[in-house]
């Protein structure tokens, strides 16, 4: 369950409240932990997402969304420039979602569940992705490039469900996590 520390520095637990006095450390680190995680999730994605307008990022993702199955018709009806343009818009609008949760909690669940959506299919592309896996190196090695690249995406959506979920639970509650 996750801790949360309210303006008040007392922690909220699920539908029980505690009141610490004396070592509020633990509750500091969790709220700032889940600051960054937060922040940094929505930054990773207005920034990534403002580079799918360039050609670099454009022909970096190719690879993976021509041999994807979710990817592979958009690809072919739409080209790669106009399809990482279009991911691109996606991937700004989850950001700015998930970056809104003290103002708009309910966008922010939104902002979340589309996170959570796109880092299960990049993890697909683990799968889908001709030189994910080195076989050099034994049946599970990952590959530099593209394996290693991807599997960070498995740390991301943990941090997708986990925002999904506080925010969720904002709503329910009514609570706002204290700002750092």
């Amino acid at each position: 369950m996750t801790t949360i520390l309210n303006k008040d520095n007392s922690t909220w637990t699920g539908n029980e409240r505690r009141v610490t006095k004396t070592n509020n450390i633990d509750a500091s680190l969790m709220q700032v932990g889940l600051t960054i995680a937060r922040y940094g999730l929505a930054t990773i994605f207005i920034w990534v997402g403002i580079l799918k307008f360039s050609l670099y990022e454009a022909k970096n993702i190719e690879p993976m969304v021509s041999n994807s199955p979710i990817f592979a018709l958009a690809y072919q009806m739409m080209g790669i420039n106009n399809l990482s343009s279009l991911l691109g818009v996606i991937e700004i609008i989850i950001g700015t979602m998930i970056a809104l949760r003290m103002i708009a909690p309910r966008l922010s669940v939104l902002g979340g569940i589309g996170a959570t959506i796109s880092f299960l299919i990049t993890l697909s592309f683990m799968f889908t992705t001709p030189g994910v896996w080195e076989p050099n190196y034994g049946p599970y090695a990952l590959s530099a490039l593209p394996g290693q690249f991807l599997a960070k995406d498995l740390v991301l959506l943990g941090v997708s469900i986990w925002i999904t979920g506080e925010a969720l639970n904002a709503i329910r509650f009514k609570k706002s996590p204290k700002l750092m």
